[in-house]
């Protein structure tokens, strides 16, 4: 259940990310509250995964899965450049993520 909890985490820090940026182009308060919720989500995911997991692996598949994702995000809704090389560090930012779960 610790592995679902920090999946879990990671999407929503992919979401308060995207909500940064939609906050940025609408400054309302609904997307304020979603970013807030997002985080807030993520940290508690985060938190809870902690409690059997390691610090250290659950921080970094934790950071892993919100850059990359966010990254992601960006290219498919954001319109930024999908650059070869963009991908292939984004994949290895995941390979180093699934990599500290196989040792974990």
């Amino acid at each position: 259940m610790a592995w679902v909890s920090l999946i879990l985490a990671g999407f929503c820090e992919m979401f308060g990310v995207a909500m940064i940026n939609k906050l940025h182009k609408d400054r309302n308060w609904q997307s304020l509250l979603l970013l807030i919720l997002g985080f807030g989500a993520s940290f508690l995911f985060l938190a809870y995964s902690m409690i059997t997991l390691p610090m250290s692996t659950a921080y970094a598949i934790w950071t892993g899965v919100g850059a990359s994702g966010g990254a992601v995000l960006g290219m498919i809704f954001y319109g930024e450049t999908r650059d070869w090389r963009r991908l292939i560090f984004i994949g290895i930012v995941l390979g180093a993520t699934i990599g500290l779960k196989l040792v974990s």
